[in-house]
């Protein structure tokens, strides 16, 4: 498949010079589904907004390109990229209540984006803002444009994210943890919406979880971050059937998995340790701290990425089988 986003090599530095992503490069082709997983700290979220051009203050672009349908969002206009975001670049953060203005109500929210970006007037923007709550399924949505979004239910809030990400059909859908603290079966409800919308759309979709249960669910393909960098990529059914990076491993027996033996269900392993913090890093690979499998040759270097069975993994035993 043709690629619509391209990310290569991309470098995200605090202004103080602690590197927060590191010669990050995955590809996501119109249609598919591409999960970024990882613990808290990984630099997911700081991939998005990356490729959003919405870094903070703090955290600037060092290098690396975002080649987006031709054009290298990390060098297009301030101007350009408003025009991208919205239009053809969604964005569903990952907590309504803070991407929501708390004084504006939500139908005004979705018709501005149709306004800005489709040149409709305020009548036809609210017409449309209403018709896209009743497609992300928000009942009653002629009263529910009317409300602020302190008087909505948290599904609902994150129901009006999604209509005002998608309320210009774009190509590239962008997803950060949007079943955060939702119940499950309201997250079962907006995945589902998501996926319906995707085959309708027909867009991209990079979707940043911690939840794997979530990527079974829903991706194609899934890319596994650690300290800022990519540690493992493939297939969602090969990686979870054989991961190579001990990190991946990792993440997978610490998932609740209802098919094992009674027994072993309600055991969960957990990986020792924690994400390194900035400017804390290990020499050579960063999980080697927290790895069993590491070995003195795993502080000398980098790991590079390695062609497996799975797809690529970034440890110096990836061509050997199975993670421990």
């Amino acid at each position: 498949m043709t690629a619509l986003l391209e990310v290569d090599g991309l470098r995200v530095a605090v202004n103080g010079g602690a590197v927060v992503l590191d010669d990050l490069s995955f590809s996501v082709a119109r249609g598919e589904t591409l999960a970024i997983v990882g613990e808290s700290g990984c630099g997911k979220s700081v991939t998005s907004l990356a490729i959003m051009r919405l870094l903070p203050p703090a955290l600037r672009l060092t290098g690396g390109a975002i080649r987006f349908d031709g054009a290298d969002l990390a060098t297009v206009s301030p101007t350009r990229m408003r025009d991208l975001r919205g239009r053809r670049i969604g964005m569903i953060f990952q907590e309504p209540m803070t991407s929501l203005n708390p004084g504006l109500r939500v139908g005004e929210q979705i018709a501005e984006v149709l306004r800005i970006h489709e040149g409709l007037s305020r009548a036809a923007a609210w017409r449309r803002a209403v018709e896209l709550l009743d497609h992300v399924r928000i009942p009653d949505p002629a009263r529910r444009a009317m409300e602020y979004p302190h008087r909505l239910s948290g599904g609902q809030r994150q129901r009006v994210v999604i209509a005002a990400a998608i309320a210009c059909r774009p190509d590239l859908i962008i997803a950060d943890e949007p079943t955060t603290a939702l119940d499950v079966t309201v997250q079962a409800q907006v995945l589902e919406l998501l996926k319906s919308l995707q085959r309708e759309i027909g867009s991209a979709v990079i979707l940043i979880t911690h939840n794997l249960g979530v990527v079974a669910q829903t991706a194609d393909r899934v890319m596994v971050m650690y300290a800022g960098r990519k540690v493992e990529e493939g297939a969602v059914a090969a990686i979870f059937d054989d991961p190579r990076h001990p990190y991946t491993s990792g993440l997978l027996r610490a998932t609740p998995d209802p098919t094992r033996p009674r027994p072993a269900r309600g055991v969960l392993h957990e990986i020792p340790g924690m994400v390194p913090r900035l400017g804390a890093r290990a020499s050579g690979c960063a999980f080697r701290p927290r790895c069993a499998r590491a070995v003195p040759r795993c502080a000398e270097g980098v790991p590079p990425l390695l062609a497996t069975n799975s797809g690529l993994a970034a440890c110096l035993f990836a061509q050997e089988g199975a993670a421990a």
